[in-house]
């Protein structure tokens, strides 16, 4: 029996008619039996070697590169705007439940205000904000939630100045579609060859993490939670998420908004009427459960490390999950808000950072309570013995499975977490997936149509592969594409601060009742 071993080789990466082309050449070698198994220890190796380097890079973006770029951002957004998401808070929530719709107007050539905030929240409430929650508090402990809620709070600022730019800097293509995003108005901001090379490296970036990478993450957390919880091999639920988003992808962008305006609220309800119930059972550990977050912020258990590794493992964890969940700086929601139909790029500012405050100040928030106050508080398992707990088996992965199994059983909670966390993860999917095929476009404008239906295609292969099995090199890369977006992204934002200064500093004609009733007679229009 022979067999064959073929590979692509990189022949170069050349830009034709305005077009970036990878030109790849196939090798192909028959191999003698004796040596196949040698190929495959040195494939071991070199994956190995890879995945070290990966989580070195990784640590070293999550706890300097990382911290200070959101914190840094935040602040300084937070400081050019006079504090707007103190200030407009209440515009924010005004105007999206004025909004609010779960059989919004379909849109040509964009989306309603709301379709396009439930298109971003989709794209952020994901397996972050349960298992990326848990994991932090397992590392970082309970005070790494406090972390999470400090780069969402100033986040909410960064992500009010995406959606601005995103706004002000779209444009529409030949075929009449509105595009925007961190690769238009960071050209908008740098002209010539670095504003190219910067949304260039956005442009992959984005599409690595989100399009593919990161869906692979999202769809193997469906297939483990759905064969933990009810024993479906997690290939027909690999082959079931393909083809539900098969459905979505292969459509369009009103399709993708009609299902992301239905899904988002109910997912979202579900998921707070099951925590509330948890945590009313446990009613009498939600006081020192709320109260640990603030005094583990600063004084980490002696289980994590002690107190200086501890704390810097809590900062640590609360700024890379914080990222990971509310996305706030990472570049990616502004493609969505773009695509909103608004008055003025203020007003779906405003909206945007409440996308931030549901997804980190509600969902999380319900997810680290649920786990603290049945885990870390009174006899709770990690409270009696943190390392014989973990060693024991409980991990990031089954801590909220246990958490809300308090309260449903067993099967219950495995049954209610999975349920979730398909719905959590499958919105994901669809908005990143959208996010990263307008980057495609960015990348190959003159074949969009193409090079959009290709990519639809690959990323459908690697959500079934991501189904079949976990791969921590994929974990991590998923990872490193996602903090390197951070870095272009952030440049862009501060290069045109001036236009958020100036959205966020105009005249407030209306007050958040008038608007509201404004959105609400629009809607009831509509």
């Amino acid at each position: 029996m022979k067999h064959v071993r073929c590979v692509f080789v990189i022949e170069s990466l050349r830009q034709k008619d305005g077009e970036f082309c990878l030109y790849l050449q196939l090798k192909c070698q028959v191999l003698r039996p004796r040596y196949i198994q040698c190929i495959r220890a040195k494939e071991n190796i070199l994956e190995t070697a890879l995945l070290h380097i990966v989580q070195t890079i990784n640590s070293y973006l999550s706890n300097y590169v990382l911290v200070f770029l959101l914190l840094g951002a935040g602040i300084f957004f937070t400081i050019r705007t006079h504090g707007i998401q103190f200030r407009r808070f209440g515009e924010g929530v005004a105007r999206l439940f004025g909004g609010f719709s779960l059989n919004g107007t379909k849109h040509k050539d964009g989306m309603s205000s709301f379709q396009a905030l439930a298109t971003a929240v989709a794209a952020q409430v994901g397996t972050g904000n349960i298992v990326g929650a848990c994991g932090a508090v397992l590392v970082g402990g309970p005070g790494a939630i406090f972390w999470m809620w400090l780069i969402a709070l100033l986040g909410m600022a960064t992500n009010y100045a995406e959606a601005v730019l995103a706004q002000i800097t779209r444009v529409t293509d030949k075929d009449g579609v509105v595009q925007g995003g961190p690769a238009r108005y960071i050209t908008y901001a740098f002209h010539g060859g670095l504003g190219k090379f910067l949304a260039g490296f956005f442009a992959i970036a984005i599409i690595m993490a989100l399009g593919l990478m990161g869906c692979m993450v999202q769809a193997n957390s469906i297939a483990e939670t759905m064969h933990t919880a009810f024993s479906i091999p997690t290939w027909m639920v690999g082959l079931f998420v393909m083809l539900l988003c098969a459905f979505v992808f292969l459509g369009n962008l009103q399709r993708l908004a009609s299902v992301t305006e239905k899904i988002v609220p109910i997912m979202a309800i579900i998921y707070i009427i099951g925590g509330i119930g948890v945590l009313i059972v446990n009613a009498q550990n939600v006081g020192p459960a709320f109260a640990s977050i603030f005094t583990m912020a600063f004084n980490p258990h002696a289980e994590i490390g002690g107190c200086a590794f501890g704390l810097i493992a809590a900062i640590s964890q609360g700024a890379k999950r914080g990222l990971f969940s509310n996305e706030a700086g990472m570049g990616s929601t502004p493609h969505a808000h773009a695509l909103a139909k608004v008055e003025k790029p203020h007003d779906q500012g405003v909206v945007a950072m409440i996308g931030v405050f549901i997804d980190t100040f509600v969902v999380v928030t319900i997810t680290a309570l649920v786990v603290i106050s049945t885990l870390y508080v009174g006899d709770g398992a990690l409270a009696q013995n943190y390392a014989q707990a973990v060693a024991g088996g409980i991990g990031k992965t089954n801590m909220a499975q246990i958490a809300f199994g308090s309260l449903l059983g067993e099967f219950g909670g495995n049954a209610f977490v999975a349920i979730c966390l398909f719905m959590f993860a499958f919105s994901t999917i669809l908005g990143w997936n959208l996010f990263a095929k307008l980057n495609v476009k960015y990348l190959f404008p003159n074949k969009s149509k193409t090079a959009v239906t290709a990519f639809s295609v690959i990323a459908l292969i690697f959500i079934f592969m991501g189904s079949l099995a976990s791969n921590d090199l994929v974990w991590e890369l998923a990872d490193l594409f996602n903090q390197l977006m951070v870095i272009p992204n952030v440049i862009g934002l501060v290069a045109l601060s001036g236009l958020v200064a100036k959205a966020a500093h105009a005249p407030r004609a209306k007050s958040a009742v008038q608007a509201a009733a404004e959105a609400a007679e629009a809607a009831e229009a509509e």
